[in-house]
């Protein structure tokens, strides 16, 4: 069981997502997060061992590259790839509650900008650290943060912009969830953005690495 859960978690960090990808080079023709997934839960490994210690592990070590500068935008995507096919398989078990999920993060690009890669990246690492994330897509405007947050009221909430146009919007939309909710913590990031933006607006902080935000929320649990 150790070496198959292993074997997963390097697929995750690498990048490998089925037998038939050709990528990376140095893994082809071996089986990807999609087999080695399907392979532990039918040998009985619990889903929540294979979310622990294979996902998250490989997330985890792909996310300390990028955070080290031995990783960049392309390597997470892949990773977020393979991780997208391992959690088909696990989402029955999160449906039904046999996996405890560390809480729920509501996430969006706001109103009027359609940028979505960090945004992205920030889902898959933040799904691969343990959390059930709401992903309401680009362009989102600041009543629909307000009404996904009624459906999960103790759901943190992140916003991502990287046009300066549209950054206005998260002042917009902190003050529209903070005014139903004062309790809830929302979180901005972008590459235009600073600490001192999300100061400004009212957010409770600004993140540029995706890997560091997931481990501050996790002190919040």
């Amino acid at each position: 069981m150790k070496e198959l859960l292993e074997k997963l978690a390097v697929a995750i960090e690498r990048g490998k997502v089925n037998l038939a990808s050709p990528f990376p080079p140095d893994l082809k023709g071996e089986e990807g997060a999609d087999e080695l997934t399907k392979r532990a839960l039918d040998e009985g490994v619990p889903p929540e061992v294979i979310l622990n210690d294979s996902l998250m592990t490989g997330m985890r070590k792909v996310g300390d590259k990028f955070e080290q500068g031995k990783a960049f935008i392309p390597d997470m995507l892949i990773a977020a790839k393979a991780m997208n096919a391992a959690m088909v398989h696990l989402h029955p078990f999160f449906e039904s509650g046999e996996v405890v999920l560390k809480g729920d993060f509501i996430i969006g690009t706001v109103a009027g900008d359609l940028h979505d890669i960090g945004k992205n990246i920030v889902r898959m690492v933040l799904t691969g650290s343990g959390w059930n994330v709401i992903d309401l897509g680009s362009d989102v405007k600041a009543d629909r943060f307000v009404e996904t947050l009624k459906e999960y009221p103790n759901a943190l909430v992140g916003m991502s912009a990287l046009l300066t146009t549209t950054m206005m919007q998260m002042e917009n939309t902190t003050k529209a969830i903070k005014e139903v909710s004062p309790d809830t913590k929302v979180f901005v990031g972008g590459a235009p953005l600073s600490q001192e933006f999300s100061d400004k607006i009212g957010a409770d902080g600004y993140f540029p690495d995706p890997n560091k935000f997931a481990k501050h929320i996790a002190t919040l649990v």
